[in-house]
């Protein structure tokens, strides 16, 4: 939730190994400011594929077809987009490649559901997510949020579905082949793509170098996101070691190494998510939260702007629930509200 170091970027393109180049495309508004997006030569001639489709915005298609220029390529040569997860940040720019040039775009199954559901609600309203804030105890909130994401503009056609939905196993990509990884918890969905041969893992979100990828902030039905991602964290540790090609900040390093960094964060992280339910007889999510230090600058829950402050609840009940699951805490329901202790 804060934001890495600002000079990985910088709109460019950067050779990360033979055949593979990352992108940099701007995301406006948002704490984290830009997303990788990872060109990969198929072979001989010019055509290219994306891990990852970046942000539907103003700026994608100028800044995709300078750094393609660079490799001496076009948007154009774009023959398919492999999509890690179903965010704006990440699937939207695919599907407007899609319109412009045929790209082929395809995403994980798992993900039809919540993208189905942002095309019947035909808004950006954050809908699993206000549910949680108002089990959360933070109503008020989820109503604020409420009345933001429903002025923002729309376009159904950002949403449209993918052309093929992927399944877990090899995908061929010219001349190499990636392996589909599930790897659910950030979103149902979620998947990362290995390339064995060449000890590379386009991560997605799912692994980033500098922060931890929000657990909470879903499409779809609510089902201990937090238990998911952590399992999803530990199959990687069963894989041969890669480096990392993170979707945000800069690749490079042991996937490895920052998994199990990752593992120790959330241990830590639930430790005090236990003591702070400690600290008072009944508290709702909101006020456990409220108890709690976020980013890395350990600033309070109330200095977070409004959709940071939902993330921050909503990654908050995420823990509570697998530690209720676990049998480390208790929970009733009041009103609507589920309080811990």
């Amino acid at each position: 939730m804060s934001t890495p170091p600002p000079w990985w970027q910088a709109p460019a393109c950067h050779e990360v190994a033979d055949g593979v180049h990352r992108i940099v495309l701007s995301m406006p508004n948002d704490g984290l400011r830009a997303v990788n997006v990872y060109a990969v030569e198929l072979g001989a001639g010019r055509d290219l594929a994306l891990v990852d489709g970046g942000w539907a915005v103003p700026s994608a298609f100028a800044e995709l077809t300078a750094g393609l220029a660079t490799i001496g390529r076009a948007p154009a040569d774009v023959r398919d987009v492999y999509v890690t997860h179903i965010h704006r940040d990440h699937y939207t720019f695919a599907v407007r490649l899609r319109e412009r040039h045929g790209t082929r775009v395809h995403l994980g199954r798992p993900e039809q559901p919540g993208l189905h559901g942002v095309q019947r609600l035909g808004s950006n309203v954050p809908t699993t997510s206000l549910h949680q804030l108002r089990r959360s105890g933070a109503a008020r909130l989820a109503d604020d949020v409420l009345a933001a994401t429903i002025r923002e503009p729309f376009d159904a056609a950002d949403w449209a579905d993918p052309d093929h939905w992927l399944d877990p196993g090899p995908i061929e990509v010219g001349h190499r082949t990636l392996e589909a990884v599930a790897t659910p918890g950030h979103t149902k969905g979620h998947l990362v793509f290995h390339d064995a041969e060449q000890r590379l893992l386009f991560s997605g979100d799912h692994v980033l170098p500098t922060i931890t990828p929000s657990i909470g902030f879903e499409l779809g039905d609510w089902d201990l996101p937090l238990g998911h991602y952590l399992r999803s964290l530990e199959s990687l540790l069963a894989r041969p070691d890669a480096i990392l090609l993170p979707a945000h900040g800069l690749p490079g390093g042991s996937v490895h190494q920052r998994v199990r960094v990752l593992l120790d964060h959330h241990d830590d992280r639930l430790a005090q998510t236990r003591a702070a339910v400690a600290a008072a007889p009944r508290q709702s999510a909101a006020a456990v939260a409220a108890r709690l230090s976020w980013t890395r600058r350990a600033v309070p829950l109330a200095h977070l702007d409004q959709f940071n402050q939902m993330v921050a609840i909503c990654e908050t009940i995420a823990h509570l629930d697998l530690l209720a699951e676990r049998g480390e805490v208790d929970a009733e329901t009041r009103s609507g509200v589920d309080l811990f202790r």
